[in-house]
């Protein structure tokens, strides 16, 4: 087995893939990416120029949700699109919805604003980051909230790819500083918990808080002139 994972840890979408590889106790190399100052030869690897991407031994695939369902046919393990074609059906939508609906939010909006622009010298845009918490994350968080009530997990008591995905974004959100309110959204504030307490995400955690952290060094660092 030779897997080869191209992305930036940051990455809400890389972090999905690198979450269920760990979960499926699948070995692999990540080679990390800039998405901002990427190596010419990473459009022989992806021509979209996007991460993450995936290199095995017959090829290359990219797309996140791509990589995880090869991630699933290719290596028997852990089961992440539950049991039925519902339950499979499901975890697609809710993946979708964190994918399409939840990134542009939570990490093109919030985490792209508070913390990479001012990492690249760019300004923070204070304003849409309230519009995206004010009035457009809360019918989305709503709905995941109501989806999770009286489950464990998105799909009762078995873990998924849906969980993954859902928390990936929830995880960016928090590193651009906005922690989700456990009064007002306490079943995804239980589902960020459990999920940073596995060991597929909290043995990813320590590393991706610490480069945060020197980002925020470096931008204040840069801010001050």
């Amino acid at each position: 087995m030779s897997l080869t994972l191209y992305g930036a840890i940051l990455s809400p979408f890389v972090r999905k893939n690198r979450i269920q590889l760990a979960d499926q106790s699948l070995d692999y190399e990540l080679v990390a990416i800039d998405p901002f100052n990427q190596p010419e030869w990473f459009s022989e690897i992806n021509p979209l120029r996007r991460v993450p991407a995936l290199k095995t031994a017959d090829g290359i695939i990219a797309d996140s949700a791509i990589i995880a369902q090869y991630l699933h046919d290719s290596y028997p393990g852990s089961n992440l699109y539950g049991s039925t074609p519902t339950e499979s059906a499901r975890v697609r939508w809710l993946e979708k919805f964190a994918d399409y609906e939840l990134a542009p939010l939570a990490t093109f909006t919030v985490f792209r604003n508070r913390l990479l622009n001012p990492v690249h010298g760019k300004d923070c845009d204070e304003d849409a980051v309230q519009h995206a918490m004010e009035h457009d994350l809360p019918p989305l968080l709503a709905y995941l909230e109501q989806q999770l009530e009286g489950k464990h997990w998105f799909l009762g008591e078995q873990f998924s790819l849906a969980d993954i995905a859902v928390g990936s974004q929830l995880i960016n959100l928090a590193h651009g500083g906005q922690l989700i309110d456990e009064l007002q959204w306490p079943n995804l504030s239980c589902l960020l918990s459990k999920l940073s307490s596995r060991q597929s995400v909290s043995s990813l955690l320590p590393g991706e808080h610490q480069l945060v952290g020197k980002l925020r060094e470096f931008a204040a660092k840069r801010q001050a002139g």
